[in-house]
């Protein structure tokens, strides 16, 4: 490894402790990028019996049409070689100290007009203990504020895990969101295709709808474990290493799939907690 990647490593090693996340980019190159995202495009054609919400062609919701796909890793080789591959496993090594444990794997195709994914934080649904998780986000597509980039609240990944509040649905794809005090600055993260965002489990985060007319926005993400974790939630095993052996780690009660659908047509008669506007909450 050169000075130059070392200085980078360190770099990011210090941003993720004191900020939550860091991006590492262009760790992927163009030409892999492009295979990646035509490779999920080809087996986004064909429905799957764990598809949730299902595949549907006729619906107006564009996700019931373009609906994320979670656990490729399971049935799918290309996925798991990404899950794994040396890079992400440097980084992430040199983040968090200790090599991590690898757990899911998810596509998000979001095209134009999808709703986003209100703000949350992973581990409200992973449920590592002790310790936390970390994603590794893939930008397949460039992505920006305007076709629903990811948003962060740096730092907050030194909170506890907070107790959700019901999210807008016609914004969210998800149901619930967290509570946030007006003023909470919420930044958003530029990138582009072949960069990849790594964050902690309690870092909230999120993203806004796609406004844009005809530009998608998908995202490759693989979750990940402390290496010193014991438990996590039955969804995410079984637990590999990162050199694809399985693990066997105990079960945390509870988690789930990281965000819950929400129908755009339910009723709203809750309180929204906030909008984002100049990259703060507002009442």
């Amino acid at each position: 490894m050169t000075a130059t990647e070392l200085g980078q490593l360190s770099f990011a090693a210090s941003e993720f402790k004191s900020q939550g996340f860091t991006v590492a980019r262009s760790l992927f190159t163009i030409s892999e990028t492009d295979v990646l995202r035509e490779h999920f495009m080809e087996l986004r054609k064909t429905p799957r019996q764990d598809d949730y919400p299902p595949v549907d062609n006729d619906n107006p919701d564009p996700l019931r049409r373009w609906p994320r796909m979670i656990h490729m890793h399971r049935w799918d080789d290309v996925s798991k070689r990404w899950l794994i591959d040396p890079r992400l496993r440097t980084w992430l090594t040199a983040i968090l100290g200790h090599e991590p444990y690898a757990v899911q794997t998810m596509l998000y195709f979001k095209p134009a007009g999808a709703r986003g994914q209100a703000l949350h934080q992973d581990q409200f649904y992973l449920k590592v203990e002790p310790g936390t998780c970390v994603a590794a986000w893939m930008a397949l597509d460039d992505c920006d504020e305007e076709n629903g980039c990811l948003n962060v609240v740096p730092g907050s990944h030194t909170w506890p895990v907070l107790c959700p509040v019901k999210a807008d649905a016609s914004q969210s794809f998800t149901d619930v969101t967290v509570p946030l005090k007006p003023g909470t600055p919420v930044e958003p993260v530029i990138m582009r295709a072949g960069d990849v965002l790594f964050f902690n489990g309690q870092l909230v985060h999120g993203s806004l709808p796609n406004v844009s007319s005809n530009r998608f926005r998908r995202a490759l993400i693989g979750h990940y474990i402390v290496g010193e974790a014991e438990r996590v939630a039955p969804y995410y095993h079984p637990v590999l290493r990162m050199d694809g052996t399985e693990v066997d780690l105990g079960l945390s009660p509870g988690g789930g799939p990281c965000g819950i659908w929400a129908d755009d047509t339910e009723p709203a008669g809750f309180t929204v907690t906030g909008r984002l506007e100049d990259g703060f909450l507002h009442e």
